[in-house]
């Protein structure tokens, strides 16, 4: 395309070249105007499909000569195309990064083309590479200082409202290396002079080539690196720039505004608003010299508004730097300790009066006047914190400007306020083809169109999951295909084809993915259309061969799906189909293999719904995966690394903007205040009115939930999405580790491979990073803490808890012995208030308190050493923990109006089981736990076992007494929910828990708790715990009635009062069967008292009972006694006894329905009420009291028996007939035979001594009274027409008188028989005394001797005694076991059976032991809680518990053990096992010290073995050379040694 040089022999050739030239030019210009008009968004999408982008690039490597102009304007235009390409949209920047080195050359259009191609595109941004920042630092070195370069550095730095920590860092790095031909400052006296020759040339406007403008882009680039609290480059633009010659640019006469933008700007950024303080700026006079130059150029916008030229740039100085940094200087929370305020008072009025000024300026905009009226009222504060006295007249002006933004503000927030301010935008020009309102039409059409329609997409949608569910329907019945379908094949045909669509069709395996994991937990979101939709479609492709009925119901049980409550068992079974058909296989491949992150977080999504419920098969199925193939290290491996992503990202991200989110919170109190308060400005708290934003009215706490979303997102920018991924993948891991599953709990820890991957520990890295401890002290807690990753952290917290929960000992160590700050985030995490997301959030902080808590729980579960307790007391303040838990405890009333997950008494209650657990191990937080007790100790002994904890559990459910509540102490409250128990684990060791009793054990009633407690039975090992275990459920089952009584007020007032009742009938029996004892028969008029014996004992016993009443003992008998003979003396008899039988019927009835009541009779069903003998004794008592009062009187008196009911004591005594009934049966039997063998012998031998004397009936009539009995037999007579007069009757007599008055009585075997049981049994010496008296002289007389003395003995002394020997031994048992039981009772422990006399010297008491130990009711409540808490919220000991509860297996209660009793054994071993290893130390040092000598033996052996050598050499040599020459010999001598 390059031109010809030499034009003359070729000029067609050139005019030809030109044309081309001119033709690309124009395309060029045509497509850069399609990107800058219309729907550019759309253009730029239609541009990257036609490839225009690539034709681009290309036409930028074409090589052309550097001075043909016309290529260079092509090249221009090229470049200008590209970057409007790329403009705002992240899919066409990422086309262009990927030949970003094209673009890496000097050229000054390459730089602007590189800005555009990173411009707000956080991702480009934070995964710059360090050369592309290297090539703009050396081009600014060697190319020339462009302000180009410098833009793309300002361009990197921050991208979709977030700082790129990392790049702020690398240009600081940068920078600070490149020296002084990149880093230009005017600092020294010489280059000062000339920024103010250039200052004075750039008064009009500062030129884009000059210096000056180079200049004044780097101090905005080093403030913008400082920007977002980076405490890295903080320091080093401080050091660069210092704040001294800052003031003296700024405060020049000659500065210009541009200069002072920057400067000002720099200042604000890194030195005011910062993460750490530089206390420079707090202590100098330089910022009050800076704050003087404000007030005059405030002074200078006010002013000469008429007489001068609108000076814009000067009004953006003062409204958004000037303001700002005035803002974030006195509203930062280091200013608080500043000094030099006071001595500055001045300035702070200047300041006040010059902003005050400013808000009548005509030309101030209403969007900013809102900035203006914060830095008014952050200086009025400031002010009135201080003490600084304003004058009287700006005072008013003040208060005058707060009350109208307060009135703004709440205009502001009417929901017309935003349509009128829309309405009166300007109305764009009507040209014919008005693309723009066109599109906005039809996007609104969309809208509604997909808002009707979404509903039955879902609907369809949720077939597609009913297929899945059972395709073999979509095909006839025997055909190939449903056979496939029924064995499965489908299914895992779909997971196989699952992995092949993750590398090429990613959104098909995307929504794969999502289906799969409707299968196993559906949402169904439609209306009723929808569900009409959904009946059609399952008819006509599921059930079109099923009956109706069938179908319909499966369509019923698809809608309601999402309103019922999950059953679990059946979403069990479907992820263990999905398990077997690949499932688990799928989601390991996916996420190992997938490189695109929706991929990624739908298979985490997929594995979660797949665990959910805790799901155990599915855990082994993923443990074996991860075994069997040596899968593990690789899939933990992409775990880890997206872990530390996330660490690295936060940490470059982590921003704590303290001045905004403490304005939040105060604005957040305000609001809460109360509409009267936003007027004045000293309220504790001040609005803050963040530019776009309206705080909406607040009439009452109403309309605070509305809110916090959208203000968050304007105070803090999002997560990345590598942050936000955490959360499902912490999830996966807490549901991985569900149930306590202790090989996958070691797993996530270590994983047997060459790298192992301790996911524990990165968990624990996570939440510390998370929490801001790398970066600063644990006091700013609440500062990283907000809305956007407080959930995540929640979720950290519990992943981490059920790391350790089981226990898992290994996971537990391993978190404490973390060289992280972990520990002490989770300790600070509940003694924090973690201000300010605390005062508009209370719930989520409350959350968040509640699970740190459980994981310190956790971490101290069922260990038996100190050390995990130790570390957690480190940095734990004990004072600082029970006042929260009072804190906590007394946050209930003011949290009522705001409906919360957790209460905050529950969170207090968690926190106060903690400081107990840690109680253990320190004294001091064992001291203050004690609550400050007043009143006297509870009883002791049985009393104390009987009661819950001397107190009922009343108020943690009524709200009828609200004045107890809160006179009562924290602790106290809490104790009383608070129980302990000692358990026995499987390898036999003893292990205390201390748990919440769960809130339904406060409807144990006190009359159960007695049966209970008197009747459990002992089994043959003398336990009671058999008998108190088969027990439980039943009580549950009471306390679930009681609970459910309560909601029926009348009822529960009859039932609350049965006994009194029960007292009331048998009292109203007794005084009926008196007055029929002394007045039956009454129709006579004749009884056994007169009229005037009535009013005396009327009076007597009126007395009597006055003086009960004054004793208050025994009172209202008498008195009803009174009453009762008073209404025989005024009603008559007849009317009395039924007024009496029917306050006796309706009382028992009465009775019966409190007893229902209380026992909850109707609800078990009619057969238990059948069985219920009770139950049917009142029904009996009734119908007796029925038949009293409708058929006749003398029924009362069945109702007397009602006292053996009553009285115990009376019904052993019947008790001591009917135990022994059989011995006492059979022992008659045999009376009867003896009788029976006697009778024969008396009917065979003694016939006739049977003679009985007889008292024949009188028949005397008496003249006056003649008896009913001799008027009816006269009657009689007459009627069957026979004469019977008087004097026939006394002929009779006198005729029966003369014979003897005897007859025989064994004239048949039969009368003998009952001759002799009657008179034989009945008489002292049998039957001998009554039959006739022999003479000693008749020839049977020996045999009739013989007789009675044998019926004598046998019968009357054997058999007789052996009854009443049977009966009395029998009462004595019973006396000998009720006393055996009661002694039981007071000196042995119901648990564990110990005697009182094993805590005797002991540092525990029996009753101490009794009443917190082994106190039996906690045991109790402690099953109740195993069996009403969520199966996946249990800790390690209760799920223990739990599943021995289901086999029924009670090894898990202490037997004849306690652990105070262990302990003190133990102290006794351990002082023995200390004295043998005190003396196996001193056997030591004794072996070592024998052994040291002997060294020293042997050494000295050694020693004088040599020297004998030596001298005996010696001698020798002396010898040898005796004739030689002393030299020689010498010489000789040497030469041997050497």
């Amino acid at each position: 395309m390059g031109a010809s040089e030499d034009p003359s022999p070729k000029k067609e050739k050139l005019q030809k070249g030109n044309e081309n030239y001119q033709n690309v030019k124009e395309i060029l210009e045509r497509l850069n105007k399609m990107c800058s008009s219309g729907v550019w968004k759309k253009q730029q999408r239609l541009l990257k499909n036609m490839g225009a982008h690539k034709v681009m690039l290309d036409l930028l490597q074409v090589s052309y000569d550097k001075s043909d102009v016309k290529m260079q304007e092509i090249i221009r235009y090229t470049h200008l195309f590209l970057q409007k390409f790329c403009m705002g949209n992240q899919e066409n920047q990422a086309l262009l990064h990927k030949n970003l080195n094209l673009f890496l050359n000097p050229g000054l259009q390459e730089a602007e083309t590189v800005q555009h191609i990173f411009s707000n595109n956080y991702q480009l941004c934070s995964e710059i590479s360090e050369s592309v920042l290297h090539h703009f630092i050396h081009c600014l070195a060697t190319h020339g200082r462009h302000v180009q370069y410098l833009n793309f550095l300002h361009t990197i730095i921050k991208a979709e409202g977030k700082y790129v920590k990392k790049c702020q860092d690398m240009i600081m790095t940068e920078l600070t290396n490149a020296g002084e031909d990149v880093v230009v400052f005017y600092n020294d006296k010489a280059s000062f002079t000339v920024m103010l020759e250039l200052m004075a040339e750039s008064r009009e406007g500062v030129g884009e080539s000059s210096p000056l403008r180079y200049h004044i882009s780097l101090v905005e680039l080093l403030a913008a690196c400082a920007e977002g609290k980076n405490v890295y480059t903080e320091i080093k633009c401080t050091s660069l720039l210092p704040l001294e010659d800052v003031v003296r640019v700024v405060t020049h006469e000659d500065c210009i505004t541009e200069v002072k933008i920057a400067y000002v700007n720099f200042v604000n950024h890194c030195y005011v608003d910062t993460e750490v303080e530089m206390k420079e700026i707090y202590t100098s006079n330089h910022i009050w010299k800076l704050f003087e130059d404000f007030t005059v150029d405030m002074a200078r916008v006010c002013n000469k508004r008429e007489k001068r030229l609108s000076d814009p740039i000067l009004e953006k100085y003062i409204i958004n730097v000037v303001f700002d940094t005035i803002n974030a200087f006195f509203s930062s929370p280091f200013s608080e300790n500043s000094t030099s305020l006071q001595t500055h008072h001045t300035i702070v009025i200047q300041l006040l009066q010059s902003s005050v000024r400013l808000l009548d300026c005509p030309w101030l905009q209403q969007q900013h006047r809102g900035q203006v009226e914060t830095c008014i009222k952050t200086l009025s504060l400031t002010a009135k914190n201080r003490s600084i006295s304003l004058p009287l007249e700006l005072e008013a002006q003040i208060n005058n400007v707060l009350s109208s933004s307060a009135l703004n503000t709440l205009s502001r927030s009417n929901p017309n306020y935003k349509s009128s301010t829309r309405s009166s935008r300007p109305i764009v020009s009507s040209n014919p083809w008005d693309y723009k309102n066109i599109i906005e039409k039809l996007q609104d059409i969309i809208n509604t169109l997909e808002d009707r329609l979404k509903p039955l997409v879902n609907a369809e949608l949720s077939v597609l999951v009913d297929v899945l569910h059972q395709p073999e329907l979509l095909f006839l019945e025997g055909t190939d295909a449903r056979q496939r379908c029924e064995s499965g094949g489908f299914i895992s045909k779909l997971i196989q084809h699952t992995k092949a669509l993750m590398s090429s069709e990613e959104k098909l395996c995307i929504k794969v993915l999502k289906t799969l994991q409707e299968m196993l937990i559906r949402t169904l979101d439609f209306d009723e259309k929808g569900i009409s939709l959904r009946k059609v479609l399952l008819q006509n492709y599921l059930f079109s061969n099923k009956k109706t009925n069938q179908k319909n119901d499966l369509a019923e049980l698809g809608a309601a799906g999402a309103e019922q409550e999950r059953d679990w068992a059946a979403v069990a079974a479907i992820q263990c189909r999905l398990d077997r058909e690949g499932g688990t296989k799928l989601f390991t491949d996916l996420v190992m293999s997938s490189k695109n992150d929706k991929i990624f977080h739908e298979s985490i999504q997929l594995a979660i719904c797949l665990l959910e419920g805790g799901n155990t098969e599915i855990q082994n199925s993923f443990y074996k995966l991860m075994m069997g193939d040596n899968k593990s290290e690789k899939f933990f491996k992409v775990l880890h690394d997206r872990m530390k992503e996330a660490q690295m990202d936060i940490k470059a991200t982590v921003s704590v903007n303290v001045g905004e989110m403490t304005h939040k919170a105060n604005e957040k109190e305000l609001e809460a205040g109360g509409a009267t308060t936003l007027v004045l400005p000293g309220s504790g708290g001040h609005p803050l009115l963040v530019q776009g934003q309206s705080i909406a009215p607040v009439m009452g706490a109403s309309a605070l939930p509305t809110q916090p979303a959208e203000e968050q997102r304007e105070v803090e920018a999002e997560m990345g999405p590598a942050v936000t991924i955490m959360k499902p993948i912490l999830r996966f891991l807490q549901l991985l580790c569900e149930n306590h599953n202790n090989d996958l709990q070691n797993f996530l820890r270590c994983q047997n491979n060459k790298t192992n991957y301790n996911l524990v520990c990165e968990t624990l890295q996570f939440l510390d990073i998370m929490c801001g401890s790398t970066t600063g002290g644990l006091g700013l807690l609440g500062l990283y803490i907000n809305e956007s990753n407080v959930h995540l952290i929640i979720q950290t917290l519990e992943t981490l808890t059920e790391y350790c929960q089981g226990p898992c000992q290994e996971n537990q160590t391993c978190i404490v012995t973390h060289e992280s700050n972990g520990i002490d985030i989770i300790t600070a995490l509940i003694l924090n208030d973690i201000s300010p997301l605390c005062r508009y959030r209370m719930e989520m902080v409350l959350q968040l308190k509640d699970n740190a808590s459980k994981l310190l729980l956790a971490l101290m579960e069922s260990r038996h050493d100190s050390e995990n307790a130790e570390r957690i007391l480190f940095n734990l303040r004990p004072r600082e923990l029970v006042d929260v838990i009072k804190k906590a405890y007394n946050q209930e009333s003011e949290c009522e109006e705001v409906e919360v997950e957790v209460s905050s008494r529950e969170v207090g209650h968690n926190i106060y089981i903690l400081a107990q657990q840690l109680a253990r191990h320190n004294k001091v937080l064992q001291n203050l736990l004690k609550p400050q007790k007043n009143t006297k100790e509870g009883e002791e002994g049985i009393s104390s076992m009987l009661n819950l904890n001397n107190r009922p559990l009343s108020q943690m459910l009524k709200s009828t007494a609200p004045a107890e509540v809160v006179e009562q102490d924290p602790l106290e409250y809490y104790e009383q929910l608070t129980a302990q128990i000692e358990i026995v684990r499987e390898d036999r060791s003893m292990e205390q828990i201390v748990f919440p009793v769960h809130p339904i054990c406060e409807f144990l009633t006190e009359e159960s708790k007695l049966r209970v407690f008197n009747t459990t039975e002992q089994d043959e090992q003398g336990s009671k715990v058999t008998h108190f275990f088969e027990q439980t459920s039943f009580l549950h089952g009471e306390m679930e009635w009681q609970k459910k009584l309560r909601s029926m007020p009348v009822l529960y007032w009859f039932s609350r009062r049965m006994t009194l009742w029960g007292t009331i009938s048998f009292n109203l029996a007794v005084f009926i069967n008196l007055i029929i004892a002394f007045f039956y028969p009454y129709n006579s008029g004749q009884g056994a008292i007169d009229d005037s014996m009535l009013l005396m004992l009327f009076w007597i016993l009126t007395g009597l009972s006055v003086l009960g009443l004054f004793s208050k003992q025994y009172g209202l008998q008498p008195l009803t006694l009174a009453l009762i003979l008073r209404s025989i003396y005024h009603l008559g008899i007849g009317n009395t006894l039924i007024l009496l039988g029917s306050l006796n019927l309706i009382n028992k009835v009465v009775f019966v329905v409190s007893f229902v009541g209380n026992n909850g009779t109707f609800i078990m069903g009619y057969k238990a009420m059948v069985m219920d003998v009770e139950f049917l004794y009142h029904l009996a008592y009734v119908l007796t009291s029925t038949l009293g009062l409708f058929v006749h009187e003398l029924f009362y008196s069945i109702l007397l028996f009602d006292l053996i009911y009553r009285e115990e004591t009376l019904f052993n005594v019947i008790k001591s007939v009917t135990r022994n009934g059989r011995s006492i049966l059979l022992t008659a039997l045999l009376a009867l035979i003896l009788v029976y063998l006697f009778s024969i012998l008396g009917f065979l031998f003694l016939k006739e001594d049977f003679i009985m004397e007889v008292d024949p009936l009188l028949q005397i009539s008496a003249d006056p009274q003649q008896t009913e009995a001799s008027q009816d037999f006269i009657k009689s007579c007459s009627a069957d027409g026979v004469s019977c007069t008087d004097e026939t009757n006394i002929n009779t007599v006198a005729e029966e008188e003369g014979e003897s008055n005897t007859e025989r009585a064994c004239d048949t075997l039969l009368m003998c028989i009952v001759t002799v049981l009657n008179h034989g049994l009945r008489n002292g010496g049998g039957v001998g005394d009554v039959l006739r008296k022999p003479s000693k002289n008749e020839p049977l007389f020996p045999a009739r001797v013989v007789y009675d003395l044998l019926f004598y003995f046998i019968v009357i002394i054997i058999v007789l005694n052996l009854i009443f020997g049977v009966i009395i031994d029998t009462f004595a048992d019973l006396r000998s076991e009720k006393q055996k039981k009661e002694e039981v009772l007071k000196t042995t422990c119901f648990i564990c059976g110990l005697e009182r006399d094993k805590f005797d010297n002991k540092t525990v008491s029996f009753e101490e032991h009794i009443k917190l130990e082994h106190n039996i009711w906690n045991y109790l409540y402690f099953i109740v809680l195993v069996r009403e808490k969520n199966q996946t919220d249990y800790t390690g000991p209760e799920s223990y518990v739990a599943h021995m509860i289901k086999n029924n297996n009670l090894d898990w209660f202490p037997r004849m053990q306690a652990m105070s009793l262990v302990v003190t054994d133990g102290d006794g071993e351990q002082n023995e096992m200390r004295m043998l290893q005190d003396k196996l130390v001193s056997t030591m040092k004794v072996v070592t010290m024998l052994t040291g000598q002997l060294n020293e033996l042997k050494e000295q052996m050694t020693e004088q073995r040599k020297r004998r050598q030596r001298m005996g050499f010696v001698d020798v040599q002396a010898g040898a050379s005796g004739a030689l020459p002393p030299s020689a010999a010498g010489g000789n001598h040497q030469i041997y040694k050497s």
